[in-house]
């Protein structure tokens, strides 16, 4: 098929990869526009553009699309059969999804109705969902309010984090993408019940607040690594929370119980594996306390 793929991150380069290793013939790909990025902010270019190229295709980068009247006719000439979409980061008008023959597919990260929007993997570790998955959808112009078209789902665990289920799912949708535009299955209308959204994280979101349940801020650490991360602040400064295990205890929220980094929760306590303090590396806490006396009764904030 002749196809154009939107997409910009690192979960869009194995559907990328895939579609281009099937056969299928790419006549062009659209990405977010290269951005400062890392601690220098030297300007780098999205993922998929970096695998793009390296394929040898056409890569665009355009700001905007909406009023973008020359690249809606852009769009319009590569005469499509379809346009594979992504973790894209721009809304397409209603010009661009009408364009192609089969129109424009998705490629989403969550079982829908649920998690609708822009972090669904997360929102799946955030609730306690017990599994999480991928829904090929024929979009339309709302919000992941298309029909779908196939659907595959995986367990997830009480050790699951985000960076592991972003790369499952990343290769799920690699697969299923395949066997849609292979297969052509029927277009289902998602149910009205069990619609939820998945807002787009903010670095704010990492703040653990003791006073929830051990539970809770543990499903948060998983759900938020790498990216925004989860902290809290440790005699004046940040302390970066990289993985954690609830355990019984009782206490103050926020008040290490034992000199081994076990934190007294709304609900049972937390123990700290691994931490990461400011300008420093990554380290596992009976590393990180050779060097950081954490008394008990410390508090945490």
């Amino acid at each position: 098929m002749r196809l154009a793929f939107m997409g910009s991150p690192d979960f869009a380069v194995p559907a990328l990869r895939a579609l281009h290793a099937a056969g299928h013939e790419i006549a062009c790909v659209y990405c977010q526009p290269p951005r400062p990025a890392g601690r220098g902010h030297a300007v780098r270019p999205a993922p998929v553009q970096v695998a793009a190229e390296a394929l040898g295709l056409t890569v665009r980068t355009p700001a905007r699309l909406r009023g973008n009247a020359a690249e809606h006719a852009f769009f319009a000439g590569l005469d499509l059969d379809a346009a594979i979409v992504a973790a894209y980061g721009l809304i397409l008008p209603a010009a661009m999804l009408a364009a192609p023959r089969r129109g424009c597919i998705n490629i989403h990260a969550s079982l829908l109705p649920s998690w609708r929007g822009a972090a669904p993997i997360q929102a799946a570790i955030l609730a306690g969902d017990a599994a999480a998955g991928v829904t090929i959808m024929q979009m339309d112009e709302g919000l992941d309010t298309g029909a779908m078209l196939l659907r595959d789902s995986v367990p997830l665990g009480p050790t699951a984090t985000a960076a592991w289920l972003h790369d499952t799912l990343a290769a799920m949708g690699a697969r299923l993408i395949l066997r849609a535009l292979a297969e052509a299955p029927p277009a289902i209308p998602q149910p009205e019940a069990g619609i939820s959204y998945a807002p787009k994280l903010t670095r704010a979101d990492g703040k653990l607040d003791w006073s929830h349940p051990a539970a809770s801020l543990d499903r948060r650490i998983r759900a938020l690594n790498p990216w925004p991360g989860t902290f809290c602040e440790l005699g004046g400064a940040t302390l970066k929370i990289l993985a954690a295990r609830p355990e019984p205890g009782h206490g103050p929220p926020g008040q290490t119980l034992d000199d081994a980094l076990l934190v007294a929760c709304g609900a049972q306590a937390l123990r700290l594996l691994r931490v990461q303090a400011p300008g420093r590396a990554a380290m596992d806490a009976p590393a990180f306390l050779r060097g950081h006396a954490v008394p008990a009764g410390t508090m945490l904030g």
